[in-house]
């Protein structure tokens, strides 16, 4: 790996313009990736939307279940 010369420093833009450079090309890789995702329609959407609130209700509920289980469990040890 080599260093750079003094004339590939002195050739490099100001700080200012430097900072900004980055930002430019961070925004233009996040567009052309975001017009690479293939975006879901609205029925699949709400179908998915409903699978995850369905999901994660039963998941409450189960593991309140279960803690209830156990806590009826340890009153009736612990009495």
């Amino acid at each position: 790996m080599t260093s750079p010369s003094s004339e590939e420093i002195s050739d490099e833009s100001s700080p200012s313009e430097a900072t900004s450079a980055p930002k430019r090309g961070f925004f233009a890789a996040t567009y052309e990736e975001l017009k690479l995702v293939v975006w879901p329609s609205r029925q699949q959407l709400f179908s998915e939307s409903i699978a995850v609130i369905l999901m994660v209700s039963l998941s409450a509920a189960s593991i309140a279940a279960v803690s209830r289980f156990y806590g009826w469990g340890a009153s009736q040890i612990f009495r």
